[in-house]
Formats: structure tokens, sequence, C-alpha cells
């Protein structure tokens, strides 16, 4: 079964693997980032790069490396069943979220590609594309991180791969971050690449910083005014601010 498969399995509404069985993983090696001099942080959608690299991103920024952002779609299709009216609506303002969520880390404004949400794999070798030329024309000494090609959503999977086209083409190494693998993995799953996993060491600070900025994205976590349920399930943010960051080193 293919990771994609093993999140349609664990619906949201299960609330998936709890932060407490999280807290009881064996420790990582921690992961060395003294020779990353500027790094490009790539999500499938507003909300990827701070709920899963934004603390490194802040700390890394905090110590003058130069912290770019892309964001391969908008978000807009979080509702699948909303117009094409609160579609545009809704991109626009996650949109917003991003560019206040960067702020609050302190690195500059983001890049919107805008690619259609829900069907990035369509659009995998113009992301590639993009991204070589963006990371071919970064100083030396610079990495990309990008949501991990195995986390199970079809987005993250399609952008994770198209940055490792980039970064092979370019010769530059690359992180990759998961986010929905903390939903349906479990410790020691064998569907991880467990054994390039690594840690990342975050002072205090950085991580509150994530919190705040995280807390920008209230589009997904807000019920609607019918009451419909959030996005995000009330569970989610608790556990990815929970759990720390970590990030597979490309093999």
């Amino acid at each position: 079964m293919s990771n994609c498969g093993r999140f349609a399995a664990v619906p949201l509404s299960t609330g998936g693997t709890g932060l407490h069985e999280w807290r009881e993983t064996p420790s990582l090696p921690n992961l060395d980032l003294r020779e990353c001099r500027a790094l490009l942080i790539v999500g499938a959608h507003p909300d990827d790069e701070t709920l899963g690299f934004g603390a490194t991103a802040a700390q890394l920024a905090a110590r003058g490396v130069e912290v770019r952002v892309v964001s391969a779609s908008d978000g807009e299709a979080g509702r699948p069943e909303s117009s094409d009216l609160a579609k545009q609506c809704l991109a626009r303002e996650r949109r917003e979220e991003l560019h206040a969520a960067a702020q609050v880390l302190g690195v500059p404004p983001p890049i919107t590609l805008g690619l259609p949400d829900g069907r990035l794999a369509e659009h995998e070798t113009a992301l590639a594309a993009v991204l070589t030329d963006i990371l071919g024309t970064g100083p030396p000494g610079t990495w990309c991180a990008a949501t991990w090609r195995g986390d199970g959503h079809p987005d993250h999977e399609a952008v994770g791969r198209a940055a490792a086209r980039a970064a092979a083409a370019v010769h530059v190494p690359l992180l990759e971050y998961p986010i929905w693998m903390w939903h349906w993995a479990r410790p020691n799953d064998p569907a991880v690449p467990w054994d390039r996993a690594f840690s990342i060491d975050l002072a205090p600070p950085f991580a509150s910083m994530k919190t705040e900025a995280a807390l920008s994205f209230q589009s997904q976590f807000r019920r609607l005014p019918d009451g419909g349920e959030p996005i995000l399930p009330a569970f989610v943010l608790p556990r990815l601010l929970g759990v720390g960051e970590i990030a597979f080193a490309n093999g």
C-alpha cells in the first residue's frame, strides 16, 4: 500500500497517532546545518512551511541564513464543495496568512506559484523547472527543504518529487519534512525512512515563533459561519507543535 493509501485509511475524524505516542519515539541524531548558507523551503500549500519547518526557518534566519519560501499552490481547495468565488476568496486569504506567518518567522515575503490545489502532480515537471531556476541562482551553500515524498498527501508528495529533481539538477542538498506522517504513521513504522531521519535542535524562542506563525492560518482552524467543521481538526496543530521538527536527509 502506498503512503497515500495509508493516510486515506486513517480518517482525520479518528485523531490518528497521538502526541503521547510520538513522545515515546527513540531520539534521532541532530541535523548539522552549519554548512547551510541559504535555504529554500518549498510547501504544497500555505502553512506547510510553517507547520513542518517553521521553527527551523526562524532559527536559521536569525543566524543570518538567507531563507526563502515557495508555496506551490494557494490552498484554495481546502473545501472542495465550495463555489469558484469562495475558492478564490480562500486563496486570497491563505496568501495573506502566508505572508503574515513569514513576517513572524523573520523571513522575506514568500513566492506563491498559484498552481492548482489538489492537482500538483499534473504540474510536477513545471514545478521542478521553476525550483531548478530558483535553486540554480542561489548563493553557494544553498540547501532545499520540501514536503516529504512519502508524506501520504498527493500534493505533498508531488512537491517533494519536484524538489528532489530540482535539487539533483543543481547539486544542492535536499531535506524533506513530514507533516501528515505524524497522523497516519507510528513510531518505528517501516513505511518511514528512519535510517535517514534527523531531528533539529531548536531553541525555545523559535518554537514560540512557530506557534505564533501557525496561528496566522485561521482559515484552516476556524469553524464556518454555518457551523461547519474547520478544515483542520483542533488536534492537528498541538500535535505538529509538540513533535518538534525532523527532516529526512536526501538518500
